[in-house]
């Protein structure tokens, strides 16, 4: 088709102009043409399957091509109808039943319905279901309260619950929950990843590994139609490469501008920014190695000058971390804590008391992902402060995809210590997937280093029954200072998400969520 001749020829077009212009303080006219949005991602996606993917980088397609049964209400996180028109709750709080919006058609013309529902959530929770081998399903945890989906009528479906699950709404909200066409599913199999087919404004129209991602206009969507033809999703993984392609025109919009380059883009560029969920940590070896002892865990924290590394490297865009919960949900956020404190003499002390001092250490660091901000520049900054405190951090660095590759099935046996991030959507979330005992690799969660405190277990299990947003607050509260004194993780920063446009771009702006919607944009 046109658009995707278009976009061959562009992106050698746009290459070029960047070795030629991207000096200049300006976007190149008409580098890319009208109604064709082209976006600069920091990674290529690892599948466009709702159900197989945990990177907000995938996510930010996905969003675009599938809906799910609720959304977060735009600028916020709360939760409203979406492909559900409504819901009811029963009174203990064990079964939810959704009145489901009619007349939505997945892209391939197939009906949207309660039987839709129950294909989606049975593919995921169901073992024994036909297409559970289309998986893996690594956030299924969202979901691991439903005991079974029941089609009630065409329009209506009922979630039964094993106990009452507070962040439930929430979760259909997150891209776990978004619905896929099961005709599809039944067709592409294991390949399905390759092939999406949602209802969302935006249908799936190529995929080019490594050079594009192209999604055109659903004009037989049941809302509001996007305001540009196509969005072509560009994996450039090099930060200063996307920089350069923003400044030459080759793109219109770029996500998680490095903060050292958000001085060049001045008139001509749009420059949005939004507080969000967010928190940048050091998963720390809790189970082998020296940060087996609690003592070595505090003394990193102690060691590592976060003040530093959000001033200069980060150039003030993000705040000194003081524990796992970000300040973004601040009903349920401790504020009574503080961050560890800059200080080498007590990490020193503590070292000796553990006799650790010249422990050798093995980092894992990425060359850039969702949410990392500037990986590789804290990662020499946090190797230069350990070793002042007489730590020998030898690191290895790996592409974002390769990384989740290492971490996420746990560092035993292969390093001390990774970067991490995560941008969440309910304060149960990043807790319950990476701090729990049940949460551990080979359990099937993303607890990478393998922290275990029965008292935090107890915790968090109690916070996701609560059904008073006051109690579960109390909960979480108690959570973080456990957990802080612990110090299974380094907490490092959290993070103000940015990104850039051009002046052709319009009707554009970033979500607390660090979702990417895109059909309300309008492309000049």
């Amino acid at each position: 088709m046109t658009l995707v001749k278009w976009t061959r020829r562009g992106a050698m077009a746009a290459a070029g102009a960047m070795f030629a212009l991207g000096a200049l303080a300006g976007p190149v006219a008409a580098q890319t043409p009208p109604g064709v949005l082209i976006v600069g991602q920091i990674a290529e996606p690892k599948s466009l399957d709702p159900a197989a993917v945990t990177a907000v980088n995938d996510f930010r397609i996905l969003v675009n091509i599938y809906e799910g049964l609720t959304r977060y209400k735009s600028g916020t996180l709360e939760v409203e109808p979406a492909l559900a028109t409504g819901w009811e709750i029963s009174e203990d709080g064990t079964e939810y039943t959704f009145k489901l919006r009619e007349g939505v058609t997945f892209h391939d013309g197939t009906g949207f319905d309660a039987e839709a529902v129950k294909f989606n959530f049975d593919r995921m929770l169901d073992e024994s279901h036909p297409f559970h081998d289309t998986g893996p399903f690594p956030l299924s945890f969202f979901f691991s309260a439903v005991e079974e989906t029941t089609v009630v009528d065409p329009l209506t479906v009922k979630f039964k619950l094993n106990a009452p699950y507070a962040p439930f709404l929430s979760n259909l909200a997150y891209p776990t929950g978004l619905m896929v066409s099961p005709a599809a599913v039944e067709a592409g199999g294991k390949d399905f990843g390759r092939s999406p087919v949602g209802t969302g404004p935006f249908k799936f129209e190529e995929w080019k590994s490594n050079e594009r991602v192209v999604v055109t206009r659903n004009d037989a969507y049941w809302g509001e139609k996007a305001g540009t033809e196509a969005v072509v999703f560009r994996p450039i993984t090099d930060a200063n490469t996307r920089v350069a392609e923003m400044l030459a025109g080759g793109i219109d919009m770029m996500v998680e501008v490095p903060p050292t380059s958000l001085s060049q883009f001045g008139s001509g560029f749009e420059v949005a920014q939004q507080a969000g969920p967010h928190v940048w940590f050091l998963i720390l070896n809790a189970k082998e190695g020296p940060f087996a002892d609690k003592r070595v865990r505090q003394a990193a924290n102690y060691a590592i000058n976060k003040s530093a590394i959000v001033d200069n490297v980060l150039e003030g865009t993000a705040a000194v971390a003081a524990g796992p919960t970000p300040p973004a949900f601040a009903w349920a956020y401790n504020e009574s804590l503080e961050p560890y404190p800059y200080d080498p003499e007590k990490a020193k002390a503590l070292l000796a008391d553990a006799g650790a001092e010249g422990a050798e250490l093995t980092f894992f660091v990425t060359e850039g992902g969702s949410g990392m901000l500037d990986p590789i520049a804290m990662g020499t900054a946090i190797q230069a402060d350990l070793a002042a405190v007489g730590l020998k951090v030898k690191i290895e660095t790996y592409e974002w995809n390769t990384f989740l590759g290492e971490v996420n099935p746990g560092l035993e046996g292969k390093a001390d210590m990774a970067e991490m991030a995560w941008m969440t959507n309910d304060p149960d979330t990043l807790p319950f997937l990476a701090l729990r005992t049940d949460a551990w690799p080979d359990k099937g969660g993303f607890n990478s280093g393998y922290y275990s405190n029965p008292e935090v277990d107890k915790l968090l299990e109690a916070a996701r029954v609560a059904t008073d947003q006051g109690e579960r607050a109390k909960l979480y509260q108690q959570m973080q200072v456990i957990v802080q004194e612990d110090a299974p993780w380094v907490f490092v920063a959290n993070w103000k998400q940015n990104a850039v446009t051009s002046e052709r771009v319009q009707n554009f702006g970033l979500e607390p969520s660090f979702l990417l919607h895109l059909g309300t944009v309008v492309k000049n």
